[in-house]
């Protein structure tokens, strides 16, 4: 293709003021900017922000891509790249054994799609069916809580120096295949039950790759500050850029205390530590109801996680846990049921409970058997001021953590870009324009090390996104949230529409992005 895009508000990424220019587009590339004269097609940009293509530092299509070749909810936002492999747990590397259990344990995050052909096992192989063709671009980062699976199974205990051998090597490949980091989700099993000592151990080998560390860290409640300086330690010891996972203070234990959390990344940052961090801008949280259990309840895999709940005596000494003492899976806190709404199942018979709470441990329990599971949950327990005060952070970028499953999945996973752009900078003025676009592109593109991305350059990709600034809007909300977004109507990935006049075209335009 070459493109004329003419009167463009450019918006590059940078943080610097907006301003007015042509662009033209060739090959996959910005060719040009300033006057553009000549080019076989033309586009009038005037009244339209032109900004590099959206990035998701936080995202959960790693099934989505490959089973939904339209994938709107991610190519309408205007979002040209997803980070993979999120909070400890995806499909490669895998053998038989845990790719079987993994499709259990996650089909409340991913689904378990009939008919998909689960053609790898290792992160290379899984980059290489991404690379047959996808609606958008795609980076990974190797799961720690997969790799233990492979090496240690799902026992809580150490790792044998053997294990931990295995574990490092796993990690080594992954990232010489392509993977930018590793991630961790330490309020999920079997990773949870890796020591600071463990973790430090493997940061070391994706340091050595030149990657980053994405923590889903052990507590968004109780002892979240402790639980974030944990993650700053063991990565300033092992040498480590890190990258903190949806970076809330989250549950009644910490409202108001998010400049707690912002004077200790600035004392890291101020003492040479390399942070950055994504957010989304809504206040419930989403996970699966299983992932509130307290970790012991959950040794073993799935299976042994409903004999438990099977067992009276032992659901008895679960509930006890959840509401009286606070489990680790639920963030230290004492669970307040009226908080926790069912937002998925999978079994069509129990769909009546989707959009009601949840109103005691009994009715969880029984949700958790008959759905095997695969219940999905909104949780609201989120603080609007400590929401601002992170996004205004100079080591923030936004990860939506949209779960794509269910009948009333969050909002943010169709959602987060727009709501950035519409509430949060056009109605609320919490960030300007160019910060915000900057925290949506140049920022997470220069953590991933991407030197032809997420900026508006000659020589750059040509991922663009253009969006009406006075117009865009999050079209999803919790009553209809896979409504899609308003005011972007286009998307280039390598230089080609992937939204065109405000409709999806059938470009598969989207790669593996690989370190």
């Amino acid at each position: 293709m070459d493109l004329g895009i003419r009167n463009a508000t450019v918006v590059d990424g940078t943080g610097k003021a907006p301003y007015v220019a042509d662009i033209r587009v060739r090959d996959g590339r910005v060719a040009e900017i300033g006057t553009v004269r000549g080019a076989r097609r033309t586009l009038d940009a005037d009244g339209l922000a032109l900004a590099p293509g959206f990035i998701d530092m936080h995202a959960h299509s790693d099934l989505a891509l490959l089973t939904d070749p339209a994938h709107e909810a991610k190519a309408a936002q205007g979002v040209t790249l997803e980070v993979l492999g999120q909070d400890g747990l995806s499909y490669a590397p895998v053998d038989d054994r845990t790719l079987g259990e993994l499709r259990h344990q996650l089909a409340g995050w991913n689904g378990d799609p009939d008919g998909l052909d689960y053609d790898w096992r290792s992160v290379g192989e899984y980059l290489d069916r991404l690379d047959r063709g996808v609606a958008v671009n795609a980076a990974y980062l190797v799961p720690q809580g997969t790799v233990r699976m492979l090496a240690v199974g799902w026992e809580d205990r150490p790792a044998t120096p053997a294990e931990l051998d295995r574990m490092k090597g796993l990690v080594a490949e992954g990232m010489a295949q392509g993977a930018v980091g590793m991630s961790s989700g330490l309020t999920y099993t079997p990773g949870m039950y890796a020591s600071g000592a463990e973790l430090t151990e493997l940061c070391r080998v994706v340091a050595a790759h030149g990657g980053y560390y994405c923590p889903h860290h052990r507590s968004y409640g109780a002892g979240a500050l402790e639980a974030y300086a944990e993650m700053i330690a063991l990565t300033r010891e092992a040498g480590c850029a890190l990258h903190l996972a949806h970076a809330t203070m989250n549950f009644g234990v910490n409202r108001g205390r998010a400049p707690e959390l912002l004077a200790l990344l600035d004392e890291a940052l101020a003492a040479g530590a390399d942070i950055s961090l994504d957010t989304y801008p809504y206040l419930p949280g989403s996970t699966t109801l299983v992932a509130t259990l307290p970790s012991w309840a959950t040794e073993g895999g799935p299976e042994a996680t409903l004999a438990r709940l099977r067992d009276a005596v032992t659901a008895e000494r679960i509930r006890h846990v959840m509401e009286v003492d606070g489990s680790d899976g639920c963030h230290g806190v004492p669970v307040d049921w009226s908080t926790i709404e069912v937002s998925g199942v999978r079994e069509p018979a129990l769909r009546a409970h989707v959009g009601h709470r949840v109103p005691d441990f009994g009715t969880a329990r029984r949700l958790l058997l008959e759905d095997r599971l695969g219940t999905t949950i909104l949780q609201h327990v989120g603080h609007e001021e400590n929401v601002r005060a992170i996004m205004r952070h100079r080591v923030h970028t936004a990860g939506s953590d949209g779960l794509l499953v269910g009948d009333k999945p969050h909002p943010r996973a169709y959602g987060t870009f727009p709501h950035y752009l519409g509430r949060y900078v056009r109605e609320l003025g919490v960030l300007s324009l160019e910060e915000c676009v900057a925290h949506l592109t140049g920022r997470p593109a220069a953590r991933l090390g991407l030197t032809d991305r997420g900026l508006v350059r000659e020589g750059h990709r040509a991922d663009l996104v253009l969006f009406d600034p006075a117009t865009v809007a999050a079209g999803a909300t919790f009553e209809r949230p896979r409504a899609l977004p308003t005011g972007i109507p286009y998307v280039l990935i390598d230089g080609r529409f992937v939204i065109e006049d405000g409709r999806r075209t059938d470009v598969l335009a989207g790669r593996s992005v690989r370190s």
